[in-house]
């Protein structure tokens, strides 16, 4: 089974990190990126090859997240893409507005590699074993 992740994501940094995690564990992936929320609906303009879930930063410019995450919901074949938010933001009221839009999930970015990565590798792993990602 091969992944489709859209990773939304200003920061190369975190984009790069992102998909080492991933190389490290293995798993069979194909990460189309954007760097803020009007490129990630370009993206998704072709719904020929929609990811099977979208990881998103809350802070970006153009289109922050939430921004992005209302525009998502908003569209009748668009919304159901599971959201999960990946932010250095722990600000409850960012947190609860995110739920309250439809985010399937909202991780907090930890400092250290090696808990970003265990926090992703959970992520996916639960995804996959709950059939939630479609094969």
């Amino acid at each position: 089974m091969s992944l489709n992740f859209l990773l939304i994501d200003d920061d190369e940094i975190e984009r790069l990190k992102f998909a080492r995690v991933l190389q490290k564990n293995n798993y069979p992936y194909n990460i189309i990126e954007a760097k803020n929320g009007e490129e990630a609906l370009d993206v998704l303009a072709n719904k020929e090859q929609l990811p099977d879930i979208i990881f998103l930063d809350l802070n970006m410019p153009k289109m922050n997240g939430l921004e992005f995450l209302t525009a998502l919901k908003s569209d009748d074949s668009l919304r159901y893409l599971p959201v999960v938010i990946l932010s250095t933001s722990n600000n409850h009221q960012d947190l609860k507005e995110a739920y309250k839009i439809g985010a399937a999930g909202y991780i907090v970015k930890p400092l250290k590699y090696e808990d970003y990565a265990y926090k992703i590798k959970c992520l996916v792993d639960y995804w996959t074993v709950n059939e939630l990602i479609k094969g």
